[in-house]
């Protein structure tokens, strides 16, 4: 089987409600899908979200590199397929991906995913298996936390609110402004003491800044608080574990797996939070996933703010294969986007209870009109 020709769409479905945290106000998704068919007519769908100020791509440079540095492989390629190779297969479609960089990023990885899970929908379809086959789930439901956005505390108050309604067990709050202990306090109050809370600064802090923070809220029963200080020397990050009474998790700090080794050579985590379109694709999450286990780290599968039901079905099949997960986010579909993409809903349900995706490929149908009616560019290319 090859591909004959993929469609980029660069999306902009608005928000519900706005999401803020230290490094940006959202009121849209801003994520791009993509569309690959093979000659036999099978259709398989990817997605990145590309964010600057994690990765250092951007939505133009996302587009451009998946045009004209990664599609242009594919050209008279053969693609693998999938027998019982289980997790062989997601290194062999890796190895058809390039390495080549988009000038100034970090790491190209939102590119990457978007073709990586593409390849994986449409090879999965073509054989009639669901992606379960290679990632074999280890449970029968996944347990999501709900993310409480850096509002002013009366919508903090009001979310919370609704998430002690709905039985929500997991909550993560985003924190990096001056009302920061007033609005993690009230929802401890709200949710009461049987709830795991843990906040997200998105790198909002010096060192001595985040250990001020930590020392206050420490009373509040925190689990972990994320990326205090921004990605930079592992060893000031180091020094906020070494001294902070909180769990120290990273995300922005951890884009590659010489993060990873850099990290844990350094000591400056107790916590990694893994997210599929940061961290290049199913198969290079599984390897930091790998490297975490091997170092005694825990482990968050995360999400970025606005994916579609593509990388909600990713992250669904990924997190329930994954053992001794500590928190899952994501799955947020239609509570934060106006509309999802998908003909089946890919929320979770109450106490975050979400269950196994069982359909070919990622196990979901991608609506082509609603990719069509948010797509602010559609980039058609012919590749057979």
């Amino acid at each position: 089987m090859r591909i004959l020709s993929a469609y980029l769409y660069s999306l902009r479905i608005p928000f519900k409600n706005p999401f803020t945290h230290s490094l940006s106000r959202r009121l849209y998704s801003d994520s791009i899908a993509l569309k690959l068919t093979s000659d036999c007519g099978t259709v398989g769908f990817g997605e990145a979200v590309p964010r600057e100020y994690v990765t250092g791509e951007s939505v133009s440079s996302c587009l451009e590199h998946i045009q004209n540095s990664l599609l242009p492989a594919l050209r008279y390629k053969d693609l693998p397929e999938p027998g019982d190779q289980g997790h062989k297969l997601l290194g062999e479609i890796n190895s058809i991906i390039p390495d080549a960089e988009t000038g100034g990023a970090i790491a190209s990885n939102a590119s990457r995913t978007a073709l990586e899970l593409a390849l994986i929908d449409c090879i999965m379809k073509h054989d009639g298996k669901s992606l379960s086959c290679i990632l074999d789930p280890i449970s029968e439901s996944v347990t999501y936390s709900a993310v409480i956005s850096a509002e002013s505390i009366k919508p903090v108050k009001k979310t919370a609110k609704y998430c002690q309604n709905n039985g929500m067990k997991n909550i993560k709050i985003k924190a990096g402004f001056g009302d920061d202990y007033e609005r993690i306090s009230s929802v401890r109050e709200i949710m009461g003491d049987d709830v795991s809370l843990r906040i997200d600064a998105n790198g909002a802090f010096d060192v001595k800044g985040a250990l001020y923070l930590t020392s206050k809220i420490h009373h509040l029963r925190i689990d972990s608080i994320e990326q205090p200080i921004p990605r930079g020397d592992a060893k000031e990050l180091a020094r906020v574990r070494e001294n902070s009474p909180i769990p120290v998790m990273v995300d922005e700090s951890l884009i590659t797996i010489k993060d990873a080794v850099d990290l844990i050579e350094k000591k400056s985590c107790d916590l990694f939070n893994l997210r599929i379109s940061k961290n290049g694709g199913l198969f290079r999450t599984l390897q930091l996933a790998d490297i975490a286990r091997q170092a005694g780290i825990g482990i968050q599968i995360g999400c970025q703010v606005g994916e579609t039901a593509i990388l909600s079905a990713a992250g669904r099949h990924l997190s329930a294969h994954l053992p001794d997960l500590r928190f899952v986010e994501g799955s947020y579909g239609e509570f934060l986007l106006l509309e999802d993409i998908s003909e089946e809903p890919v929320n979770f349900g109450f106490a975050g209870k979400a269950p196994l995706l069982r359909g070919n490929g990622l196990g979901i149908e991608v609506r082509e009109d609603i990719l069509e009616k948010y797509a602010v560019k559609i980039i058609p290319i012919k590749l057979g």
